[in-house]
Parts: C-alpha cells; sequence; structure tokens
C-alpha cells in the first residue's frame, strides 16, 4: 500500500512538473511569435509610407501597396486570436488595442483604394504607422518576461 502511495506521489509530481514546463514552453512560444509580429509590423510601418505616396502614381505600386497592407490586415488579425499566457495577459490586451486602430486605419485606406481616392494623405492621417510604432515598446515588456 505505501508502494503504491509513493508510486502516485511520485507520478502526480511529475505530472506537475510538466505543467510547470508547459506554461514556460507557452510563454516562450509567444515571445517568439510577438517578437515575429512587431518585426513585422516594423517593416509595414517603415515600407508603406513611401510605397503610398508611389502608389499615387504608379499602378504597380499600388498593387503592392494593396498586398502589403492585406497583409498586415492578416497578420494583426492571426496575432490578436493569439491566447496569451496569464503572465502576458496584460501586455496583449494592450497590443490588441492598439492593432484594432491600425485595423482601422487600413480598412480606411484599402476603401480609399477601392473606391478609387487612393491618395497618400489618407495613410498619412490615418495612426496605423503610429500604432504600430508604438507595439515596439509593449513588444519589449513581453520579450522581457521571456528572458
Amino acid at each position: 500500500m505505501q508502494k503504491i502511495a509513493i508510486g502516485l506521489l511520485l507520478v502526480s509530481s511529475m505530472l506537475g512538473g510538466c505543467s510547470i514546463l508547459e506554461g514556460v514552453n507557452n510563454t516562450l512560444s509567444y515571445v517568439d511569435e510577438a517578437t515575429e509580429y512587431a518585426n513585422e509590423a516594423n517593416t509595414f510601418a517603415e515600407e508603406a509610407p513611401a510605397l503610398a505616396e508611389q502608389a499615387v502614381r504608379d499602378e504597380q505600386a499600388a498593387q503592392e501597396l494593396e498586398t502589403k497592407l492585406e497583409d498586415m490586415k492578416q497578420d494583426i488579425e492571426e496575432f490578436n486570436e493569439l491566447e496569451s499566457p496569464d503572465m502576458t495577459a496584460d501586455l496583449h490586451d494592450q497590443v490588441v488595442d492598439h492593432n484594432n486602430r491600425a485595423l482601422e486605419g487600413i480598412n480606411v485606406y484599402l476603401d480609399n483604394m477601392e473606391n478609387g481616392k487612393l491618395d497618400s494623405k489618407v495613410i498619412e492621417n490615418t495612426e496605423v504607422f503610429q500604432t504600430l510604432n508604438e507595439l515596439t515598446s509593449i513588444i519589449d515588456q513581453i520579450q522581457q518576461i521571456g528572458e
């Protein structure tokens, strides 16, 4: 009987250890995904304004911009759907808030493109780039959790 109790105790302690390890792995995985997302958002925020100016005069640039906007929109939506670990939940919510503001700006620009009102000023007047640039500080905080 004592052997069974000891065996059950060992098994339960191993399972508890697995749960902790799983939590650490989930956190590290989330941090990696957040870092990758931040890099994509920063690249977009750096490249899109100049492309928007070119798109007003160049159909090929307009198509490239539309593709970049659609890709960024998809990246934002995918990140928003991530389940964050408990320890990053508040930071994730902040990123989602920024993302939602960026989505609004992207949708405005895509609507304008669709309606033939391509104007680089529209994209400059949206919060898309400022919002995506602000993500860097939040993602930095998330990365510190993973260290």
